[in-house]
């Protein structure tokens, strides 16, 4: 018994002794625990306690302006109150917005559009509620912050393009970056409050020009976030001032005399390129899409059949019609054709068991180069082609910029079609036929051109240089080298487009009103669909007739003076059809071409017509904008998440069906033709 007390007396000390141990051993460790996190982590542990009472954060830098060849602002920073979310910090979602509906008197449109951001909100990444706020709705957010948790109000710099939409395809416009973007990038800039990025045009492509370097500030801040007291700033650096070719005062006139129609037009310097006027039209306002374009706005723009979203110059793909016929009679020149050989005109030409026809039912008789130009028959160009084969003309095509893609600030451009035998086996495993020589002659079946490349063409054969054109005036105004065409030929050219207009062509009512200034140009019509047989035997119907979408593209190029060339046009109008005498190509190109050499006399003339079809493009915007609201009889659907690629989709879903329309064989009924004096 004593022996058993005694084992079990030891067994309990030993216990003791190893679970003091233990215990030893953990206040041991604990102690070294402490003495790590107080000597060797102090400081990381404080720069966190610092985190989280010091706040940091990037301040949007200002872009740079951009500017036109004068100096002219068309793209500026201005002062602005804006109001954003910052979704992790917001507590209740449902009370905020019926505090923001309050506070800032927001529209039901509005509050949807909020709604739906909200719902697709990520983390950190701002949501704009409102952007260029009154002061006195900008005070009343800020006194209310420390209710409001998740709301951040700024004050900044907000975009503002001055002609609005009369620029909008020319320079595009910013907004807040995608969550792909900032996924891709991890650029906290990204989502700082007020920051915009260029999201199509000069915008984009000059992103990293324009966008300059952020500033930063710290401030101290309570547990929610409240500013106690700002210690530290750093200032941005503005972003490059960026010059382009283009003149402010013509751009807007254009965008104006464009009238009500849907279409494009360029005016070059002939003599080294410049971009003088580039606008497409109807248009976005770039305005709307910086300031975070409304539900109703994207639908109205998305929906509108004159596709106001798409850059028509660059984009656009269309027939070029008759107006290649000055090119293509430079390229029979080129072939050892004397421009005084003639052809006969009876109104038709046989190929196979085909007619192709002339515009001119009755015929022209017996036509030289100069006469076939000017009134633009049909028959002597079938004829030459027939006889030589389009392969001969589609060397000096190329050599005229037709098919050519321009190093220009813009993500998307379409390059269209010069089209010859190898193209045609190669695309689509066929050989050429006489038919498609015919068709081409006069700008018809394969053949594609985007209005730039016409604006090119026009310039080069205007000069016989390689004009090249260019919108960033990075560098002198140097002349264009020569295309090494013989002068006689470039005179010869010269002389069949002056008779066009001032000959007793189909473009007399293009002639200028100026004292020594002649113009030179080419009417164009494009037919976007076939007329049978049958439809020409009971009567082709009118354009007035058809619906929008089926009436024929009219086109002009030009230049001036016609003795000595410096400016060059293309204008291209959309399914306008010849229905409106007063907006057609040729008084047009009057105007705009008069505006170069008197300016006083084109505003006036434009001030006199612009009633007639509903004021300017400003006011017409807005009329349609209320018009469209007032047709909807539900609230419009969410403005998609990323609204530069919708936008994109929109104008390649156009060119891709403007490229299906025109590609097809349309000249066995012949050419609609021209409107003759």
């Amino acid at each position: 018994m004593r022996i058993t007390e005694a084992a079990q007396s030891y067994s309990f000390s030993r216990r003791a002794m190893m679970l003091g141990g233990i215990q030893g051993a953990v206040g041991l460790v604990l102690a070294g625990r402490m003495a790590y996190l107080s000597v060797f982590e102090n400081e990381r542990y404080r720069l966190l306690a610092e985190s989280n009472r010091i706040n940091l954060s990037l301040t949007p830098p200002r872009r740079g302006w951009i500017v036109d060849r004068n100096g002219k602002p068309l793209a500026i920073n201005r002062t602005a109150f804006r109001v954003d979310l910052i979704p992790d910090r917001i507590e209740d979602k449902a009370k905020l917005v019926g505090q923001l509906r309050d506070v800032l008197a927001l529209t039901p449109e509005e509050v949807a559009r909020l709604e739906t951001d909200l719902k697709r909100s990520r983390g950190f990444q701002p949501i704009p509620v409102v952007e260029n706020l009154d002061w006195e709705r900008y005070a009343a957010v800020s006194v209310r912050l420390p209710d409001m948790p998740g709301v951040s109000p700024t004050q900044g710099f907000a975009r503002y393009y001055p002609l609005g939409a009369g620029v909008g395809h020319l320079l595009g416009y910013v907004g807040v970056a995608s969550q792909a973007q900032y996924q891709r990038d991890k650029d906290p800039l990204l989502i700082a409050p007020g920051f915009k990025l260029g999201k199509d045009g000069v915008e984009k492509t000059l992103e990293d020009r324009l966008r300059g370097v952020p500033g930063a500030k710290r401030v101290e801040v309570t547990a929610r976030g409240k500013v106690v007291r700002e210690l530290e700033t750093r200032a941005d650096r503005p972003g490059e001032t960026v010059k382009l070719t283009i003149d402010a005062g013509l751009q807007e006139y254009v965008a104006r005399r464009l009238a009500d129609n849907s279409g494009s037009v360029v005016v070059l310097d002939c003599i080294n390129g410049d971009v003088l006027a580039m606008v497409s039209m109807p248009a976005y306002d770039p305005n709307s899409f910086s300031d975070g374009i409304s539900q109703s706005e994207w639908k109205m723009l998305s929906e509108d059949d004159h596709v106001p979203l798409m850059n028509k110059v660059l984009q656009g793909l269309y027939p070029p019609g008759s107006t290649v016929k000055p090119m293509h009679a430079l390229a029979l020149l080129q072939n050892g054709i004397s421009p005084s050989q003639t052809v006969h005109c009876g109104g038709s030409l046989r190929v196979g068991n085909r007619n192709f026809h002339c515009h001119k039912r009755g015929g022209h008789g017996a036509v030289d180069m100069t006469r076939a130009v000017a009134q633009s028959c049909d028959v002597y160009f079938y004829s030459m082609a027939r006889d030589l084969g389009y392969d001969t003309f589609a060397k000096t095509v190329r050599q005229m910029g037709l098919g050519a893609r321009y190093d220009l600030p813009y993500a998307s451009q379409s390059f269209g079609t010069v089209p010859d035998s190898a193209w045609k086996l190669k695309k689509y495993k066929q050989k050429w036929t006489v038919a498609d020589s015919v068709n081409a002659s006069i700008g018809q079946g394969y053949v594609l051109v985007n209005p730039m490349q016409l604006a090119v063409m026009t310039a080069r054969m205007a000069q016989g240089r390689a004009i090249v054109p260019r919108l960033l005036l990075d560098g002198p105004h140097n002349p264009a080298p020569s295309l090494g065409i013989d002068p006689e030929h470039i005179q010869k050219v010269r002389e069949t487009m002056w008779a066009v207009v001032n000959g007793g062509g189909t473009a007399g009512r293009a002639r200028l009103d100026i004292p020594g200034v002649e113009m030179a140009g080419k009417t164009g019509t494009a037919q976007v669909r076939a007329i049978t047989a049958a439809e020409r035997a009971r009567g082709v119907l009118s354009n007035n007739q058809l619906p929008f979408k089926l009436r024929d593209h009219t086109l002009f190029v030009c230049f001036a003076p016609a003795d000595n060339p410096r400016y060059a046009m293309s204008i291209v109008l959309e399914h306008h059809g010849h229905v409106n005498a007063i907006t057609d190509v040729a008084p047009t190109a009057k105007d705009i071409m008069t505006y170069l050499f008197d300016r006083e006399k084109a505003i006036a003339a434009l001030a006199a017509l612009e009633p007639t079809w509903g004021g300017d493009y400003k006011t017409r915007a807005a009329k349609q904008a209320a018009d469209f609201r007032a047709t909807q009889a539900a609230p419009p659907p969410p403005v998609p998440e990323d609204a530069e690629a919708a936008a994109s989709n929109v104008a390649a879903s156009e060119a891709a069906n403007a490229t299906a329309t025109a590609g097809g064989d349309v000249a066995e009924t012949g050419s609609r033709g021209e409107p003759s004096e």
